[in-house]
This record gives structure tokens, sequence and C-alpha cells, in this order.
């Protein structure tokens, strides 16, 4: 079978990583998770005292070249050769300020060349926020994962409990929608619908459910009718 690459993107809380990274088990290909890239640099700035309001002095602190790598047999990130993984999941500090670091378009720019190296072959599952617009415009396919709000908090509130945050649905709904609104309205690529995306709501589907709708996406167009009524 031809090795591809996909991009998949979306708003946070609608289960990019989940499907992206049982996408990339199920065909053997590399997932590459770009949220945890973003984390990475927000929590290297702010380990470093940084003011991640100011980005003058988060671009400088970029010239130093912090040594950011994904693991992709693991799936963790390291940071100067030390595994952060579960210092970049399980803070609430870094959640509230990515938004501001991801902003900032040295560190896009930064991420996008880290990113770049991962897609030279192909067998890619890429999951983010800019990666069918930016980072792989040329992906064979590109998938944009969208869910209402509520099925958003829901989900979060489940994982987080489940990492054993204790937060209020106030909280995360509040989160959710100011990552929206930053996500959105950024000057360096925002989040956008690639125009080739296919949309997929997937609000009432389970995880294999939705792995199902995008693994049928792969077969020939003919092998997809019987999905059409959850593709927007």
């Amino acid at each position: 079978m031809k090795r591809i690459n996909i991009a998949i993107d979306g708003y946070s809380g609608c289960g990019k990583s989940t499907l992206a990274k049982n996408l990339a088990s199920d065909l053997g290909y590399v997932f590459i998770d770009t949220g945890a890239m973003f984390r990475g640099i927000t929590h290297y700035c702010l380990i470093r005292g940084v003011d991640v309001s100011n980005q003058t002095a988060i671009s400088k602190i970029i010239e130093d070249g912090p040594d950011l790598i994904f693991e992709t047999e693991s799936n963790n990130l390291l940071l100067n050769g030390e595994d952060i993984e579960k210092e970049i999941r399980n803070n609430k500090q870094i959640a509230s300020s990515v938004s501001q670091v991801a902003s900032v378009p040295s560190v896009r720019e930064y991420l996008k060349q880290l990113q770049l190296k991962y897609i030279v072959d192909k067998g890619v599952v890429m999951e983010g926020r800019d990666i069918g617009t930016v980072i792989m415009p040329d992906a064979e396919l590109k998938i944009f994962i969208t869910a209402t709000l509520d099925e958003r908090v829901s989900r979060r509130l489940k994982q987080l409990k489940g990492q054993g945050e204790e937060v209020s649905e106030g909280y995360v709904r509040t989160n959710l929608i100011e990552r929206d609104r930053a996500d959105a309205s950024r000057d360096a690529a925002p989040l956008r619908k690639a125009k080739d995306a296919i949309a997929i709501d997937t609000t009432t589907f389970s995880k294999k459910e939705q792995l199902e709708v995008v693994k049928a996406l792969l077969r020939p167009i003919t092998d997809t009718e019987a999905f059409l009524p959850f593709i927007q």
C-alpha cells in the first residue's frame, strides 16, 4: 500500500491527538504531536522565568536554541535531553500560557523547521492547528476535526480527572473558549480549515468510530459512500 502523509487539525479538546495516535498505530505510521512541542517551548519559557506576555523576551530565548526532540517510538518530548512529558501534560500554568507562546512568530517558525524534519519520508500522521495549512499543505489527506463545546468540555474533564487533576467544569469551559479565540485570531498561522480538508464532527462518535471513518477515507472513494452522512 502506498504510504502517504496525513494532516489532522482542529480545536482543543476535539480528540485530535487520540485519533492521530490511534490512526498512526493502526497504519504503522509515525505519530507527531505538535501540541506537545508548543507546550514544551512554553515549559522552557516558564522555567527560564520569561514573561509569556512579552513576545520580544520569548523570541530572544528561542534564539538560545532549546533542544526539543519528539521521540516517535515513545511519543514523549525531550527538552535538552530531559523527558518532560509529565510536566507538560499536568501543569495548569502551561495550559493557560501555551496560547500566548504559540502566537509568537519566532516560536512557530522554530517549531515549523523542527516539524518539517519529520515529514521528509512518507508515513506520518501529524496533528495540530496549522498542519494542513502551513506544515503539510501537500498532505495527501487532510482532516479537520470538530465537536460541540459541551462535548469537548466533557472529554477534557474526563482526561484531566484521569490524570488526577481536580478542575471545575467552568474552568475547563473558560479555558477552551479562550484557547479557541486565541488560536483563531493570532496573526501567525491562525487555526483554519484547509480548503481541501474534510471536516468530521466527532461529537457523537466513539474513538473506534472516529478511526473507522478516517480509515474509510484512505480507501478508494467508492468505499467511503457509506460514511458520507458523517462528513461535512
